[in-house]
Parts: C-alpha cells; structure tokens; sequence
C-alpha cells in the first residue's frame, strides 16, 4: 500500500518562503514515475483545491492564486515530489497535501500545516 508523507511546514511571515516534500513509499520507480502528481491544500472551512500538478513528463500547471509564487518538482528516483513556496501570504495558510493527478489513486497522507501569519 503506497504511503504519502507530506513535511516542511510551518510557521512563517508573510512574504517568507517554504520548501514542502512528499515522500512516497511502497511504490516502484516504474509506478511513481509513471503518474502525474499534484499538490493540493485546505484551508479551514473550505474544500480541498489543487494547486500544482507535474506530469510524468515534468509539465507543470498551477493555480492561478499561487502562480509565480510557487514551483512544484519531482524527483522520481527518490519517489518525491516537492513544492517551493515564496512570497507567501496569510492566504496560502492551509494544510497540503500531495496525491496523484488527475484522479487519486492513494490515501491521503496527514498533509503539512503551512501557516503565514505575522
């Protein structure tokens, strides 16, 4: 069963940047590197959205709400996927996850608190 483990967040000031990782465990090279992945967030009282994706060929997309400011990654030897954020705002605080695109095909992980707060 594939695991996703979402890390690096935290507690940062506004205009600050952030490195968050996705680690996926119990998934082959061939698999991993076969799907599209996406990073996705919530924020409280609102549905989860994604905001990121890569394809399997490295194409990425984004959200017009962080495009510019965020640049989604992959490196699929290490089976991770990887969001830059900068130029964050007290509008990006959520909790973010990583998942495949464009349909889920894993459990969600426990995700990363991103909060942008002076």
């Amino acid at each position: 069963q594939v695991q996703l483990v979402e890390s690096g967040g935290g507690l940062v000031e506004p205009g600050g940047s952030l490195r968050l990782s996705c680690a996926a465990s119990g998934t082959t090279f061939s698999t991993f590197s076969s799907n599209g992945m996406g990073w996705y967030r919530q924020a409280p009282g609102k549905q989860r959205e994604a905001i990121a994706t890569i394809s399997r060929y490295k194409v990425t997309n984004y959200a017009d709400s962080v495009k510019g400011r965020f640049t989604i990654s992959r490196d699929d030897i290490t089976r991770t996927v990887y969001l830059q954020m900068s130029s964050l705002k007290p509008e990006d605080t959520a909790v973010y996850y990583c998942n495949t695109i464009p349909s889920i095909n894993y459990n969600w992980g426990q995700g990363a608190q991103v909060t942008v707060s002076s």
